[in-house]
């Protein structure tokens, strides 16, 4: 259970990992009754959100139509958060500062890993609106859309996303932050989406992620 539980998922995203490993007689119970007690996840529950978020159409296109946005300071330090729309695969990349050349870094190391996607939804931040990133939008032919002015929220998937990233990174508590972070990822690339069935990476990659839930017995000499 404590494995099922290592990133602190909720009760419902908990149960449908779960199910993809094993199965034994009360599981349901016995999660809700786990996630019930767990100090961190109950320390920091979501609040609800500010405002419905905008629906953006499916495009049935890996990698094809980005969300971005900022998440923090989280315990001091800011977050660049990419969200794919079709597979929800959440990418959450350590920044300095919210600059546009530290944003443009960032992406570029991400494009050059999954390719350029059609198009790219931001809010009206300086670091989203300054002619340096428009610049680098329309060299990569990307399409730019932001949301509406005074209106952040409509950005629905990257707000969702960020909201997630935070609650994670909190409940994961101290230590190092990169050791954190891969825990927190990993977790949320191999747990299966509640709407489709199917994990993030398997929707991305077309494959599962090894992970140690396939690995009953870790510490066993692989020999």
């Amino acid at each position: 259970m404590g494995a099922l539980h290592e990133a602190h998922p909720g009760v419902v995203r908990m149960k449908v990992l779960a199910r993809s490993y094993v199965w034994w007689p009360k599981i349901d119970k016995e999660i809700e009754t786990w996630v019930r007690g767990c100090v961190p996840c109950q320390e920091s529950r979501p609040a609800p959100p500010r405002a419905p978020g905008q629906t953006w159409e499916d495009t049935r296109k890996r990698w094809s139509h980005l969300h971005v946005d900022f998440a923090g300071p989280v315990r001091g330090q800011t977050f660049l958060i990419v969200v794919d729309s079709h597979s929800k695969w959440l990418e959450v990349v350590p920044v300095s500062t919210t600059s546009t050349a530290i944003t443009v870094r960032a992406l570029r190391k991400l494009f050059a890993t999954f390719g350029l996607p059609d198009t790219l939804v931001s809010d009206n931040g300086t670091a989203f609106t300054s002619k340096e990133f428009l610049e680098f939008i329309r060299r990569y032919g990307i399409r730019h859309i932001r949301s509406a002015p005074f209106h952040p929220a409509t950005n629905g998937q990257a707000e969702r996303m960020v909201r997630t990233a935070k609650e994670g990174l909190k409940r994961l508590g101290d230590g190092d932050l990169q050791h954190r972070l891969a825990q927190f990822l990993i977790a949320q690339h191999t747990t299966p989406c509640t709407a489709t069935g199917y994990s993030p990476v398997e929707l991305l990659m077309g494959r599962r992620l090894t992970t140690l839930l396939d690995r009953p017995h870790p510490d066993r000499d692989p020999s």
